[in-house]
């Protein structure tokens, strides 16, 4: 007897099923591999470093921060003198996204949190750059490497602890009561004496804001301020007066009459002077020749010893000066 050919509802719920598993196996192989950007068309970056700073091969390419690729391959470069391309790095990058990446743009590489993942971060260009092509490299941007902070980071808290320790020092100082700031604390008679000198200084204030007392009257009186004013005014009015022209002080000043006199005055005392060291003239021969010294000290004795003698005898000198006719 033949087998009928209609098939069991059973068997089409089998099927059913297995069908809905393949459509939902299939539909989350393509889900997955769009996560994964496995089924977009990409394009090759270069990008040269000096490290790698713990960046691997299938490691994230982001642009602005956000998974656009990943790392194709990490190759070593021959040794030359440029020590700034140690490795040759080839990205793979979302074509979607190349008109994103142009000529300014730069390559860093990021730290995904603190210490998560190493990724190359790509920065977005500006329109008036081309977009890069497949094979062209993106210049590498300076980073800030973590590694540095973490060890700066030690630096300081070194530092920090060494200045604990310090003021650990100084603080059991001042409880010992060594140094000036130790007797400020401990010593019971400096802290009066420094009371002591605050109330007298609270005390002299005091006396000082006084409206009664000179300092005081000098704070809060304005006819000290009127006398200044009226002071300024007059001694102002009497610069003007002596920039004036017409005074004295002014013509003093601004005149060179006096100055051309003055001078005039110092031309004639030096040729004075000058004929008199030339011994020319009188008073130069009387300064410089000894002979009319001499001439002129006889003389004067000479007289001396007559004018002696007339008051001695004078009718010796003038018998018969007198006649009578």
């Amino acid at each position: 007897m033949k087998r009928p050919t209609m098939v069991s509802w059973a068997e089409l719920k089998v099927g059913v099923v297995i069908l809905i598993a393949i459509a939902i196996m299939i539909i989350t192989m393509f889900k997955l591999g769009e996560a994964a950007n496995l089924f977009t068309h990409r394009y090759d970056l270069i990008a040269y470093v000096k490290d790698g700073k713990g960046l691997t091969k299938g490691g994230s390419v982001t642009v602005d921060g956000q998974v656009v690729g990943d790392i194709k391959s990490i190759e070593f470069l021959p040794v030359s003198n440029d020590t700034t391309r140690s490795l040759k790095i080839t990205l793979e990058v979302d074509r979607r996204l190349q008109a994103q990446i142009r000529g300014d743009s730069r390559a860093a590489i990021q730290t995904l949190g603190l210490l998560g993942d190493k990724v190359l971060n790509i920065s977005s260009g500006s329109a008036k750059y081309n977009a890069l092509q497949p094979g062209d490299v993106v210049p590498l941007a300076s980073a800030l490497d973590y590694d540095e902070v973490i060890a700066q980071a030690g630096t300081a808290v070194t530092e920090f602890v060494g200045l604990t320790r310090d003021l650990r020092a100084i603080t059991g100082d001042i409880v010992r009561g060594d140094g000036t700031m130790g007797q400020l604390v401990t010593n019971r008679s400096l802290y009066d004496q420094l009371t002591a000198t605050l109330k007298q200084t609270n005390d002299l204030m005091a006396r000082l804001q006084n409206p009664s007392g000179t300092v005081g009257k000098l704070i809060d009186d304005p006819a000290l301020y009127e006398n200044l004013v009226t002071a300024v005014a007059s001694l102002d009015s009497l610069t003007v007066r002596l920039n004036s022209d017409r005074s004295s002080m002014g013509k003093l000043l601004r005149d060179d009459s006096l100055y051309s006199h003055i001078v005039g005055l110092t031309v004639g005392a030096d040729s004075l002077v000058h004929n008199l060291a030339g011994g020319k003239g009188f008073a130069g021969k009387m300064l410089r020749d000894d002979q009319l010294y001499d001439q002129l000290l006889k003389a004067v004795t000479d007289l001396n010893v007559i004018l002696d003698n007339i008051r001695q005898d004078p009718k010796r000198y003038t018998r018969g000066m007198v006649k009578v006719f």
